[in-house]
């Protein structure tokens, strides 16, 4: 009798073990559930791997218009009226409220918009010329006795603009101000306010990056041709 009493009591046993590691189990699973996904990245986007070198852009074209051009300092592109180091893709909803800038959650880009123009520019500008770093470049020369032209640019806009909800451009606008530099300052040659829209192909966050880059590149390239045309 003892015996069948210590069987009964390890089968109960047993199912009692048995039924508290299922339970375990289960509310393990539920908790390892009940845990946050980790939130999306970010799509990153910048203005894609550029155009050929500069030596080979010259090697390629005319021999009268080969000719090297002037140095030329080029300064920090600044910012005016935009979220100033932010590398957010903005967007307007134009048919809404065109005072608007609004973010794009999932999307950036790689670097702040002033950056990545500045990136623009002096490859544009340095197909022909020495495109001189900032000030410090500026203080190098004018301590070698030499005077270039100095170019200051403000970034004014750039923002994907939608006129209706699947329709879109990539609007960019700078003001750009061309001196030359002396020992006692510097000198207003010209200015001008340079302004380009290219049309995003989607509706999208990559719509708006694609066009946005193909608008900063015709901004640089009109800003290069505005510059040679000041004999600068």
């Amino acid at each position: 009798m003892k015996t069948i009493k210590n069987i009964a009591a390890s089968v109960c046993n047993t199912r009692v073990t048995t039924t508290f590691g299922l339970i375990a189990a289960a509310l393990a699973v539920a908790g390892c559930s009940a845990l946050p996904a980790p939130p999306p990245r970010a799509d990153v986007y910048d203005f894609g791997p550029g155009t050929m070198p500069a030596a080979a852009a010259i090697a390629n074209a005319p021999a009268t218009q080969a000719a090297a051009l002037p140095p030329l300092a080029l300064a920090d592109v600044g910012t005016t009226g935009l979220p100033e180091g932010s590398s957010a893709l903005l967007y307007r909803l134009a048919y809404a409220n065109a005072q608007q800038l609004r973010t794009y959650g999932q999307a950036r880009w790689s670097q702040p918009p002033a950056a990545l123009l500045q990136q623009a520019l002096r490859e544009r500008l340095g197909q022909r010329r020495v495109v001189l770093s900032g000030d410090d470049g500026l203080a190098l020369q004018l301590g070698q006795g030499r005077l270039p032209g100095v170019l200051r640019v403000q970034l004014e806009e750039f923002s994907q603009v939608f006129s209706a909800p699947d329709t879109s451009t990539g609007l960019v606008r700078v003001r750009a101000v061309l001196g030359d530099a002396g020992a006692a300052g510097e000198t207003l040659v010209a200015q001008r306010v340079f302004s380009a829209q290219r049309p995003a192909a989607t509706p999208d966050a990559a719509g708006g990056a694609q066009a946005l880059a193909a608008a900063a590149a015709q901004v640089a390239d009109e800003l290069a041709q505005w510059v040679q045309q000041q004999g600068r």
